[in-house]
């Protein structure tokens, strides 16, 4: 494992962070990295980017799940800090 962190804010909210970097890089995985970005609020997860086994590159947020376009690591950081910071101001 490359990176993990987690970290509950004053709320009671979660972000865990879990990335790896792969000895080679795989047909859903051209990348190299396997990662899992999650954000628990209220005890559940409402925002969560991740790459599962053949699934390939994809983000939830609330109850919809799409691709996505992995570009770089800051970058993935800076998506999914983005639509943290989006779901409070929403909530």
């Amino acid at each position: 494992m490359v990176f993990h962190q987690k970290v509950t804010g004053e709320k009671g909210d979660t972000v865990e962070i879990k990335i790896w970097k792969l000895s080679a890089s795989t047909p859903d995985k051209p990348h190299g990295f396997r990662y899992s970005l999650a954000y628990i609020f209220n005890g559940r997860r409402v925002i969560g980017y991740d790459n599962a086994e053949r699934k390939g590159d994809h983000r939830h947020y609330q109850n919809i799940e799409e691709p996505y376009q992995f570009e770089t690591i800051d970058k993935l950081f800076q998506d999914f800090y983005q639509d943290i910071k989006r779901f409070n101001n929403e909530s």
